[in-house]
């Protein structure tokens, strides 16, 4: 089947689903979106890129982010990010205090919340301005300069952010920060609150399909790398629903509560879809059946 008849068949399929569910309501700017919107694109390692729905509407990329900020670090020094993240399924929420306490300041994975934070003020320390780092990255592959992290977003989400706040000072209390806490919560807040469309997602993100070589033909990370980047991205990247991911989809993917899904398929392309509302884990759930038909109606699988 042809790709444009597969991104029908998606969108057909993720109807029903579509502003049913809840939005991310603890972060009062996400709270304000409308859930019924829809937008796919599948954007392929020889330049073709197909749309579908409101698939150039700028959303909250939110978590997808951290693949980002994940690959720019271990870009910089490899293998050491973990000697304080774990590769393994979280099993709990995201935003877990009592499972970061138990394994004693070591986050399971580099996707939820605590573990993101570690990667974040590791890129800080190497950087100096790891939103910055980020910013350039995104700005870059997706070809459009006016990407940049929503300032109304990140102040709600700081705002409201708590959790997040309490992370990362049971973070340091275990001397798994380098850089002072404030700044780290304020780089990760920032760094979710970046605002990308479907389009610039999906080919900011094709560096993971073409075995870490970027848009200019440069390499970012080794084939090791990518791999193993992707291969942290189907086992954790949709938090405790990562089986059910996995079962359905067949692809690594991360997952925003902004309600954006970028999914990698190894040297054929990335497919990144967005639609609002939540399903129980924390991810679009018109995404998720829209990318569970695409998978199913043509042969972009790993599987």
């Amino acid at each position: 089947m042809q790709i444009m008849d597969a991104l029908v068949r998606a969108q057909e399929a993720a109807a029903p689903e579509v502003g049913h569910g809840r939005l991310a309501n603890y972060i009062p700017s996400l709270a304000a979106v409308d859930p019924r919107q829809f937008g796919m694109v599948i954007a392929s390692c020889d330049g073709q890129v197909h749309v579908i729905g409101d698939a150039d509407v700028r959303f909250s990329v939110q978590s997808i982010s951290k693949v980002f900020t994940l690959t720019l670090v271990v870009a910089a020094e490899g293998e050491r990010i973990w000697e304080r993240v774990s590769r393994e399924p979280s099993g709990n929420p995201f935003n877990s205090l009592l499972q970061l306490d138990q394994e004693v300041g070591r986050p399971r994975n580099p996707f939820i919340n605590a573990g993101a934070l570690v990667v974040t003020d590791r890129l800080h320390s190497l950087t100096g301005n790891a939103c910055e780092a980020l910013g350039d990255l995104l700005r870059r592959e997706s070809g459009h300069d006016d990407v940049v992290s929503d300032p109304e977003v990140a102040r709600s989400e700081l705002e409201a952010g708590h959790r997040t706040s309490a992370l990362a000072h049971l973070l340091a209390s275990y001397g798994n920060l380098e850089c002072p806490v404030d700044q780290v919560i304020n780089q990760y807040v920032a760094q979710c609150a970046f605002s990308m469309t479907c389009r610039e997602l999906a080919l900011a993100g094709l560096f993971l399909a073409r075995d870490g070589v970027l848009a200019d033909g440069t390499r970012l990370l080794s084939a090791r790398q990518t791999k193993r980047v992707n291969a942290v991205m189907l086992t954790c990247g949709t938090y405790d629903s990562a089986g059910e991911f996995a079962y359905r989809v067949g692809l690594p993917a991360k997952s925003g509560v902004g309600g954006g899904i970028l999914a990698i398929i190894p040297d054929r392309g990335v497919a990144c879809v967005w639609s609002p509302a939540l399903g129980p884990t924390g991810s679009s759930a018109a995404g998720l059946a829209a990318l569970d038909a695409f998978t199913t109606y043509s042969d972009w699988t790993v599987f």
